[in-house]
This record gives structure tokens, C-alpha cells and sequence, in this order.
């Protein structure tokens, strides 16, 4: 035999060996044989099934005798309050008007009085969200809510769910749909501590269910979707726009079922209803901290009614002796002032919030002046703008971006930008946006350090614009300011024109302090029950932004406090003790808020106040109702610029500096950063660009004192370029003479030099000539104000 045809019988005999063995894969996976694996898994699950509900019977009910109180602790373990006393009146079918039976099934279920008792789609959709840990979604009927609700607990795992289904089941074969539906009114919970419609009735309108409209009704129907996030009374502007969304929601099918005519329906008006009732205990302080644990607890997972059928022991995070200290300091600087005479005074609102940025704990927190006559915690609400302290957060995405000028030129502390009042944006996105400064002052070419210095609006609606509109609110949202998220990307937005709450204010700013690993801020340390587990998430997350980026940020912010618009408040407070301090100030437009926000290493503080209009009334020809927002000009009788403004300089910073430097204890404390650019840093390289004009305006005021602290050491060497910061030396005042005709922080006014400044050659802080990088006249520095005076929101759009 030749070679090829022993080659040829080698293949033909690979050729039969593949043959063999892909008949027998074939024969292994015959369709017929795959058809009856399938029934054949089908048929088991459906046998398990059986045996699985024959050997489930109906539970006892959940007794109202487990019912226990929740106990709230401070850090030190003193008990401030107990809560979750079951407040619950059954009442049958014939005392809930039909058309309010029927808001419940158009909201929940409207095939309820055909279906079986379980939506197996909805119930398999549950089961896979549960295993793959998206938590808890899917459909459910009312029985099966009933069943949860009156035989189970929240809890969701697997077995559970399963259990729902099974004993649904048998319930719906039991029990008449009217008995299922009375059963599940009357078990559900409302809020306010309210359990069933009777109690719901009276929490939120004050009449007996039986009273109800169809309106009404609906909102009931409504809130058991998310009861606290819906209560109009503490609800946020976007939890308003859900409920009521939900409440159209539920009136349409009631249209759909052919039980509300489309013209009725269409003359129905949102029911707003009563101002809750605050629990007794809750005095003070005390509710806004008990709201805020609750309100972490639901967020991080606890299921709303198993939190109100009590048995939680929760520690909070609060320091009493700093809680103590931030309560005295807000009635020390604010609520001794104001007089009930004045109108204004009936109107002002403050919040405050105090967190550990290595930890995340919040040590301190203030609501309000008195949770029983006000509920909502102007410590969480996100209504009112926080202006210019948004402004420190454009500076971090420009630097974590490495973001460029409109000529190229990488954004830095030392850059040069255009501050002219109401000079037009340029740029994607602009759209013609031309914002003035604060009383109209035009800075000419001003560098970002002074202009954040000097809260300057045109400065940074440029630089947001330089950024990428979407990429800072994306970098606002990952640094805490959660309410921003989705919200259209405006030029507007670079003045701080988006609400934030001064826990958001405080998580951003923490997030700055801690190097730029996230910060979420926590009230509660830890939650026990006995049958139940809290798997409390970690405060610190993951780096959001590079530790450059953030510590050019905290560099530059030591600015504002030692030579912008929070020095005669913070820099120059009595009880400072050698603290360094970061922070920004902020007033929005028209003055209805006024905001500092600041930080040492160990501490961050956001204090806001605004004007929340305590009654109706016409301002400027428009009617602003109850809660309204309205202006806080000359508040405690304040007699300052521009008719009585009160600037984030001015209140807010001083209640920052007084509990703050308490707070901190003494001992001089300084940041550890890693940057080379900022007012705490000397500068090292020359300006990014060179001023092309002179600035239009001059200081008019002279400060009255020095400095209170005085630099650790002397520069070794003289800077070979003209210095970006208004010169510093690690973040503290020289101890030059200060005038905003000599030199603010560098210089002094004889003409002698300190830290390379003088009154007459071009120096580190500035020159008689305005030429400097500063952009300012009459020999004023980088960071000199108008006796700190002067702050960039009050003109924000």
C-alpha cells in the first residue's frame, strides 16, 4: 500500500470515529428528549409546589401586643426619646365610603375583585430582584399586601415570598374579597404613626374615615406607596411632585374602571392635608434628630411599618456636649436677636449640620427652633439655594477634570479669568449667560483664587461652562449634593440656583476635607432588634475626585476665610486659637438665603439660613403663600448693606466660628495637603496668563485691626514670579499692618516687605496700581475685601 492510500484510509477512518461520536451527542440531546426534561422539571416544581401548600396553613395574625416602643440613645447612651405607640381603630367596609374602597383597588389592583389573589408574573419578578439583590420591586396584589401586612413581616428574602404566595392563595379561597379588602385598609400603614384608614383619617384630614371625599381617598391610597417620602407636610418639592403624580395616577383608573366620570374627575383639586400632630417627647431638638435616624434607617433599607411597630434600639452618632454647643451658638448669634415685631423675624428659618470627615458621623445637627411647631428640618430640606458655597465644587470638577480656559489654558488656582460685571459666558452651553456680581463691581482680569476670595459670579459661570455643564453636575452629585441628580445642566446652575440641604452642603465639603473619598454623612451609629438585622452602610466610600483636585480646593478655600468675605467673622473670631480653616460663604439672590460652610481637619459645619414666609402675603405684586420663600433682609434688626442684606459673612459665619472653635477644642491644627497651588500654599510657577486691563474698582473701607494669627515661619526665598493667593504663607495672615489701601495678608503699609510684598513695587499681595494678579486697586491683595463684606451669591439668578 502507497503512502497516499494509507493517508486516504487514515481519514476515512477519522471520519467514522467523528461520525460515531456525533450520532451519540445526537442521540443524547434528541429534542424529544430535552422537550420531556423540561415538563419533566415543570411537573416536579409543580409537585414541590403542592406539597408546599398543603403543608403551609394560615398563620395566626401579626397580634397588636408585639407592638413596642423604638428607643433613640445619643453617643453616650443617655435615651432621648421612645416611640411607637400603635395607633390603630378598626372600623368595617360600611364606615369607608365605596368610592374610597375603590381609590385602594384603582391605586393597587385594579383586577382585584377578578384576579386569584396573586400576580405570579408580578410575584416571579419579586423572587428574581431578591435573589439578584436589586431589592425590593416587583408587583403585588392586595391580598398579597394583606398577607404581608397582617400574617408576615417585611422582610425580603425567598421564603418569604414564597410563603406570601401559598398563603394568598388560600386566603383568597377563604375569605370574601370584601373581608380581604377591609382587612388590608385597616392593616396598612399611612404614616404619622397612623395604622389603618381611621387612623389615617384623622392624622390627615381630622375626620372619621367614613368622612372621606373621593379625593382624599386617593392621597391615602396614594401615600402607602412611600408614606414618609409622600406626607405633604415634610415632603420635598420632588416628593410633592410624586405623590401628587401618583394621586392624578390613581383618579385616572378609577375614570379607567368606569366608576368616576372623566368631567368629575377633571374639576378634582389635590386635597392638601392638616399639619400633623408632633409626638409628645418631641420637643426641641429632639424630633429633627429622631426624623432624621428614621429617615436613614427606611434609606438604607429598613422596611417604613416594621421601624413603626417598634422594638429598635438606635444609638445616634450625636454628640451631646457638641450638640449643646451648635443649639447655644445658633441662639447666641440668632434667635436672642429677632423680635416678633418685626415681620422678618417671624420668617427666618436655620439649619445646621455637624459632621466628622474621617468618620462621616454626624456629631451635631439643628432642625429648627422647636420640632413641635415646625416639622420640616431645615437641616435636610434641599429648597433653597445655596449659592456662592456651590462655587468651591465648580473649582473641584475644573481641577479633577483638568479642565482648559476657552484659550487653552489648564484651570488652576493662578489662572487668569475675565470678573467684569455681567460679562457674557462663552463657550458650549453659555447660551448668552451674563450673571452680575454682587452690587455690580467689575474686577477686571482677576485670578481664580481672589475671585473665589471675592465670590465672583462671571468668574465662575465661566469656569462651569470650561468644565462641561453635565460634568459638574455629575461631579456635585458624586461629591453629595444628591437633589442634583438628573436636573438639566443650566449655566444658572454654576451660582448655586439648585436647593441643597446643609447635610448635602456638609457631605460635599467633608468629601473636600477627607482628600476626596466620599463622605455620606450618618446620624445613626447602630440599630438592634431582636428579630430583625441592620447592616449599617459604610460612611466612607470611594476617591470621587482626585486627592490633588481636593486639596487644591481646601488650599484655596483657607482664602476666603483669611482674606475674602469670611474673615471678620471666622478669621478674625475671638475663640479661633490657631485653628485653619476652609470654607465658603454664600447669599442667594434676593436674599432669601444666606449660607457658610466651612471646615477645620477635624470638623465640617454647614450652617444655612433662609426666609420662609410664617403667613401668607404680597411681595412685589405676587402672592406668596404660607412657607413661601421670602427675603431675610434685616433680620434680627440688621442694618448692614444694601438694605439690611445679611450675607453668608455675617450670621451664618458667626454661628459657624462660635460653635465650630468651641467645638475643635484649642491647639493649633493645620491641613495636610498634597498640593502646590492654593492661598494655604506658596506659589511655585508663574500665572497661567497675563492681565490684559486694570480693574474698575477700589476698596472704600479700612479693617480696624490685624490679623489674628501670624505665620509658623518665614519664606526661605523670594518668589520669582508675581504670587496668585493675596500672600500667604500655609494658609495663615502675615503680621503686616492690614488696609484696603496698603496690604491685606503680605504687606505692610510703610513700605517695608513681608513675604515679598510692598506697598509700592508689584508684590505678592498686591500694588498701589491694580496691575497685580489679584486685579484689585489701591494696593489691596489677592484676598482683600471690603471689610469681608462682599460675597458673590447675592445676585445669583
Amino acid at each position: 500500500m502507497g503512502r497516499a492510500e494509507e493517508r486516504r484510509a487514515r481519514q476515512r477512518g477519522a471520519r467514522r470515529t467523528t461520525q460515531k461520536k456525533g450520532g451519540r451527542i445526537r442521540r443524547l440531546f434528541t429534542w424529544k428528549k430535552m422537550l420531556g426534561t423540561f415538563f419533566g422539571l415543570v411537573l416536579l416544581a409543580m409537585g414541590g409546589f403542592y406539597i408546599i401548600y398543603l403543608m403551609t396553613p394560615i398563620p395566626e395574625a401579626n397580634a397588636a401586643a408585639k407592638m413596642e416602643s423604638n428607643v433613640y440613645k445619643l453617643s453616650n447612651g443617655k435615651i432621648i426619646a421612645r416611640t411607637g405607640q400603635l395607633n390603630r381603630e378598626v372600623v368595617g367596609l360600611d364606615k369607608i365610603p365605596e368610592k374610597v374602597q375603590l381609590d385602594f383597588v384603582a391605586a393597587e389592583n385594579m383586577s382585584f375583585y377578578k384576579d386569584s389573589g396573586v400576580d405570579f408574573k408580578g410575584t416571579a419578578r419579586g423572587l428574581l430582584n431578591t435573589l439578584s439583590g436589586k431589592g425590593k420591586q416587583g408587583g403585588s396584589t392586595i391580598t398579597q399586601q394583606y398577607v404581608k401586612n397582617f400574617y408576615l413581616s417585611q422582610d425580603q428574602t425567598v421564603t418569604r415570598k414564597l410563603k406570601e404566595l401559598v398563603i394568598s392563595l388560600k386566603v383568597d379561597q377563604k375569605y370574601d374579597k370584601k373581608e380581604i379588602l377591609a382587612g388590608y385598609i385597616n392593616t396598612s400603614f399611612y404614616g404619622r404613626n397612623a395604622y389603618g384608614i381611621q387612623a389615617a383619617a384623622q392624622a390627615y384630614y381630622g375626620v372619621d374615615s367614613s368622612k372621606l371625599t373621593i379625593e382624599q381617598g386617593a392621597y391615602l391610597a396614594a401615600l402607602l406607596q412611600a408614606p414618609s417620602q409622600y406626607d405633604w407636610a415634610v415632603a420635598t418639592e420632588t416628593g410633592k411632585k410624586l405623590v401628587t403624580n401618583r394621586w392624578n395616577y390613581v383618579l385616572d383608573n378609577m375614570v379607567k374602571m368606569k366608576e368616576l366620570d372623566a368631567s368629575q374627575r377633571a374639576a378634582m383639586k389635590f386635597p392638601v392635608p392638616v399639619e400633623p400632630k408632633p409626638d409628645p417627647g418631641m420637643e426641641g431638638q429632639t424630633g429633627y434628630l429622631v426624623q432624621a435616624a428614621k429617615a436613614e434607617l427606611i434609606n438604607n433599607g429598613i422596611n417604613e411599618a416594621d421601624l413603626a411597630k417598634g422594638g429598635w434600639t438606635i444609638t445616634l452618632n450625636i454628640d451631646p456636649k457638641k450638640q449643646q454647643l451648635l443649639e447655644d451658638a445658633v441662639k447666641q448669634e440668632l434667635t436672642s436677636k429677632l423680635d416678633k415685631k418685626r415681620k422678618v423675624d417671624q420668617d427666618i428659618q436655620a439649619g445646621a449640620v455637624s459632621v466628622d470627615p474621617k468618620t462621616g458621623s454626624v456629631v451635631a445637627l439643628y432642625g429648627g427652633q422647636d420640632y413641635m411647631k415646625h416639622q420640616i428640618s431645615n437641616a435636610r430640606t434641599a429648597t433653597y439655594q445655596p449659592a456662592s458655597t456651590f462655587k468651591p465644587l465648580i473649582l473641584a470638577a475644573a481641577l479633577n477634570e483638568k479642565s482648559e480656559t476657552q484659550d487653552g489654558k489648564e484651570i488652576r488656582a493662578n489662572t487668569i479669568y475675565n470678573g467684569d460685571n455681567k460679562r457674557p459666558v462663552k463657550g458650549e452651553g453659555g447660551k448668552g449667560y451674563a450673571p452680575p456680581n454682587e452690587d455690580d463691581q467689575s474686577y477686571g482680569p482677576i485670578t481664580v483664587q481672589t475671585a473665589m476670595n471675592k465670590s465672583v459670579n462671571s468668574v465662575f459661570a465661566q469656569m462651569g461652562v470650561d468644565v462641561g455643564l453635565p460634568k459638574l453636575r455629575d461631579t456635585a452629585v458624586a461629591l453629595g449634593l444628591n437633589h442634583m441628580k438628573g436636573v438639566g445642566a443650566e449655566p444658572a446652575m454654576t451660582l448655586g440656583s439648585y436647593g441643597a440641604s446643609p447635610m448635602e452642603m456638609a457631605a460635599a465639603y467633608a468629601t473636600l476635607d477627607n482628600h476626596g473619598k466620599k463622605v455620606t454623612p450618618s446620624i445613626v451609629k447602630s440599630a438592634q432588634h431582636k428579630e430583625a438585622k441592620y447592616n449599617k452602610p459604610d460612611p466612607i466610600g470611594d476617591q470621587v475626585i482626585s486627592r490633588d483636585a481636593a486639596d487644591a480646593v481646601t488650599s484655596v478655600l483657607t482664602g476666603v476665610v483669611d482674606d475674602g468675605t469670611a474673615k471678620r467673622s471666622v478669621r478674625d473670631a475671638t475663640n479661633r486659637d490657631g485653628q485653619q480653616v476652609a470654607g465658603k460663604t454664600g447669599t442667594s439672590d434676593d436674599n432669601k438665603s444666606a449660607w457658610f460652610t466651612g471646615y477645620t481637619p477635624s470638623l465640617v459645619t454647614s450652617v444655612g439660613l433662609w426666609g420662609e414666609a410664617a403667613e401668607p402675603r404680597k411681595v412685589d405684586g405676587h402672592t406668596v403663600p404660607k412657607g413661601g420663600q421670602v427675603s431675610i433682609a434685616g433680620a434680627t434688626g440688621n442694618e448692614g448693606p444694601a438694605n439690611g442684606r445679611i450675607n453668608g459673612g455675617n450670621i451664618p459665619a458667626k454661628i459657624w466660628a462660635a460653635y465650630t472653635f468651641d467645638a475643635v477644642g484649642s491647639g493649633e491644627s493645620e491641613f495636610d495637603l498634597d498640593t502646590d497651588q492654593g492661598a494655604a500654599k506658596q506659589p511655585d510657577e508663574t500665572p497661567v496668563s497675563t492681565p490684559s486691563g486694570t480693574p474698575s474698582n477700589t476698596p472704600s473701607r479700612t479693617p480696624s485691626h490685624t490679623p489674628s494669627r501670624t505665620p509658623s515661619h518665614t519664606p526661605s526665598h523670594t518668589p520669582s514670579r508675581p504670587p496668585t493667593t493675596g500672600g500667604t504663607t500655609g494658609g495663615k495672615p502675615t503680621t503686616g499692618g492690614q488696609t484696603n489701601g496698603g496690604q491685606t495678608n503680605g504687606g505692610q503699609t510703610n513700605g517695608g516687605q513681608t513675604n515679598g510684598g510692598t506697598t509700592t513695587g508689584q508684590t505678592n499681595g498686591g500694588t498701589t496700581t491694580g496691575t497685580t494678579d489679584g486685579g484689585t486697586t489701591q494696593g489691596t491683595t489677592d484676598g482683600g475685601t471690603n471689610q469681608g463684606t462682599i460675597q458673590g451669591g447675592g445676585t445669583t439668578p
